[in-house]
């Protein structure tokens, strides 16, 4: 039996303990408090008696980090889409028709999907900081303002303390709690991250981060001093992502900074390589633009050098993104990404290698593409679809096809005709597949 330690309110109770009959192989144990406070004093309580800890959410887990033993692998139960669809459906159901709403838990991806799926077109106004208890006061006040100046209808949040305020300002509003399949999935990683992923979890992880376009702002700042406030600026903002990786960081010079981290940590802090706020953080704070770079390695010379070949990927895709580069030489990006591409550093492929000497063109974008086809169960793309999946411009990917057409690697089977105004698009198809 591997024993799990539950911690939240006693709200969540009851629906964890529905989830959780799922998994015959989980001896719970409950700690449950509706003074979110308590949450540190229960990690202290449980970290020597469980195999890992299931926080009910982000924050309560966030102000128990210090509290969390090394050796015990710690998760929370994100709130995804799907408890937007329930939070919109109540609201709607007592407030009736809305068009316009303030946000503090989900982005505006989340919006438009549900404005696609069940075709409503609702504007969302988001609070654009993390979600944190010392920032209650700022949240409601975010809310409050938006709808004072009639910007919105209602209000959604992730935090319960800011709903009941909410309530009794007389502001319409609903709670986004988790649903019953965010709890399965978290239960099923916190079910993984037990001791058959113990090595995986303490596996190194190094990270480079690259400001491209560093020297360029600097050349634009007149004054000594706003350099040097801007330096600090940018190693502050780094530097408290990190603290969040629970990581280590140097800076390897102007342009270049490096963190070590390990795997259980930046798996559970970017929600399984899908959250990465650093590159959005530097561009709002700073207007700096960066590419990332992550390695993972079973030594630190691997995962350092892992970590610079991802680097190069985020670059040749186009920068301002972050790519992985795992212990078999896989490639993961870029991380944030809907649906990012998984695909070999290594072509090791007879069939590629061959089609690939009679053309100029990178192999890895062969394998981009192969994966995307394979990932979206399609063997047909125009231009335009292929030079969004490899990061380039149509002109490039038109350049890219055309080798591809002289070397036998795609064949043209026939014409897209627009809608609109505009030419028509040929459509291609691949004649190889991956694996």
């Amino acid at each position: 039996m591997i024993k799990i330690g539950i911690i939240g309110p006693t709200w969540i109770n009851e629906r964890i303990e529905q989830s959780i009959k799922r998994f015959p192989n989980f001896e719970p144990i409950y700690k449950t408090s509706d003074n979110i406070y308590d949450a540190p004093v229960f990690t202290d309580e449980l970290r020597d008696k469980c195999d890992v800890l299931l926080y009910s959410g982000y924050i309560p887990y966030s102000i128990s980090k210090e509290h969390i033993s090394g050796r015990v692998p710690a998760h929370f139960i994100p709130i995804k889409g799907a408890s937007l669809y329930r939070a919109f459906y109540k609201l709607q159901k007592n407030l009736g028709y809305f068009s316009t709403i303030s946000i503090d838990t989900l982005s505006q991806h989340e919006i438009n999907h549900l404005n696609y799926e069940l075709d409503e077109s609702i504007t969302s106004i988001h609070y654009d900081s993390r979600l944190s208890l010392a920032k209650t006061e700022e949240i409601i006040d975010f809310h409050e303002s938006e709808y004072n100046l009639n910007k919105t209808d209602c209000a959604f949040t992730g935090l319960k303390i800011v709903s009941e305020a909410l309530t009794e300002k007389g502001i319409p509003n609903q709670w986004i709690v988790p649903t019953e399949e965010d709890i399965i999935v978290t239960l099923e990683r916190a079910l993984l991250a037990t001791e058959q992923r113990k090595k995986l979890e303490s596996q190194i992880v190094f990270g480079i981060v690259y400001i491209e376009n560093f020297d360029q702002l600097k050349r634009q700042i007149t004054s000594e001093q706003h350099i040097q406030r801007l330096n600090l600026d940018v190693q502050t903002t780094i530097l408290d992502f990190v603290e969040i990786l629970e990581g280590y960081l140097t800076v390897l010079n102007g342009n270049e900074y490096m963190f070590v981290t390990t795997r259980g940590t930046f798996e559970r802090v970017t929600q399984g390589y899908k959250f990465f706020p650093l590159i959005a953080d530097m561009k709002k704070q700073q207007q700096l633009r960066i590419s990332v770079g992550i390695g993972f390695g079973l030594t630190a010379n691997g995962a350092g050098n892992h970590a610079r070949m991802a680097l190069t990927q985020a670059i040749d895709y186009g920068g301002g993104k972050c790519f992985i580069v795992k212990e078999d030489r896989s490639v993961i990006g870029p991380v944030e990404n809907e649906a990012h591409l998984t695909y070999p550093l290594n072509i090791t492929d007879k069939e590629l290698l061959e089609k690939m000497e009679d053309t100029s063109i990178s192999p890895y974008y062969l394998r981009k593409i192969v994966s995307f086809l394979a990932r979206q169960k399609i063997d047909t793309f125009t231009a335009q679809e292929l030079a969004s999946s490899l990061g380039v411009t149509t002109r490039s990917a038109h350049r890219i096809l055309l080798s591809w057409l002289d070397a036998n690697i795609v064949e043209i089977v026939g014409i897209e005709k627009l809608q609109t105004k505009g030419r028509p698009r040929q459509v291609y198809k691949m004649l190889l597949r991956g694996d």
